[in-house]
């Protein structure tokens, strides 16, 4: 599986890093830390020209330049992208932040447990349940 972390959190990469290598369930995991670098990333621009097209894209909602909305926006408006599974993966737990991730297209929503074992747990169910579970379009793999 190839996975596209966007996210700001120096800790909370490091932690979803380790819990999907514990998993063993990750070929390949890219991380940007930004809106606009996740974009530049999708579209191969610049550094990221030569980049893997990931079969997922687990998406943190605050986050500097453009947030995890405006990108998915970006991403189900866009031909080339919009197939890509994007779960949103963030410490909000807001309904409206709910409700608003499933209208713009993703097609999960997951909250971050602010405890370290519970998070980690999370992350590994998650990619268990992604991996053997789910399926997703084979444009996406």
């Amino acid at each position: 599986m190839e996975i596209l972390l966007v996210e700001d959190s120096e800790d909370d990469i490091v932690l979803e890093q380790e819990a999907l290598a514990e998993a063993k369930l990750v070929n390949v995991m890219s991380v940007v830390r930004d809106g606009e670098e996740a974009m530049a990333f999708l579209r191969r621009q610049g550094k990221y020209h030569s980049a893997q097209m990931p079969g997922l894209i687990l998406l943190d909602i605050n986050m500097p330049k453009k947030n995890g909305f405006e990108v998915l926006k970006e991403l189900k408006a866009d031909p080339a992208l919009m197939h890509i599974p994007v779960v949103m993966l963030t410490t909000s737990d807001n309904e409206a932040d709910i409700v608003k991730s499933y209208a713009k297209g993703a097609c999960s929503y997951i909250t971050k447990p602010m405890d370290f074992d519970k998070f980690r747990d999370v992350i590994k169910q998650f990619a268990l349940y992604w991996a053997l579970i789910a399926r997703i379009p084979a444009q996406a793999r």
